[in-house]
């Protein structure tokens, strides 16, 4: 080990990693880093749409309290018929091959 390098533990180096005032989307495709402005009773994930309501632990120290329901289910629908559709197609060309094949 070189002399005068200081070593620390595990959590104090953790401890300069952490970020305050800020937290991830819970999308796990997402997971975005949102920073809500303070106050903010509700935060957008600008990459996934998802939406949440935020709680505020003490000033400056916000936590997702949970979805909002009406717009994630909305994000949630749109997703499921572009999969949908975009599973329907790929059914169309797999028929369409195998007509041409025979």
């Amino acid at each position: 080990m070189e002399q005068g390098k200081k070593v620390g533990s595990t959590i104090e180096s953790l401890r300069s990693t952490r970020t305050y005032g800020k937290f991830r989307c819970h999308n796990p495709t997402c997971m975005e880093r949102l920073e809500p402005k303070k106050g903010q009773k509700t935060i957008k994930c600008p990459t996934c749409g998802m939406e949440f309501r935020v709680a505020w632990v003490k000033d400056g120290f916000p936590r997702i309290r949970g979805p909002v329901w009406s717009v994630n289910k909305k994000v949630a629908e749109e997703a499921f018929e572009m999969k949908m559709k975009a599973q329907d197609a790929t059914k169309k060309e797999s028929i369409e091959k195998k007509k041409e094949g025979k």
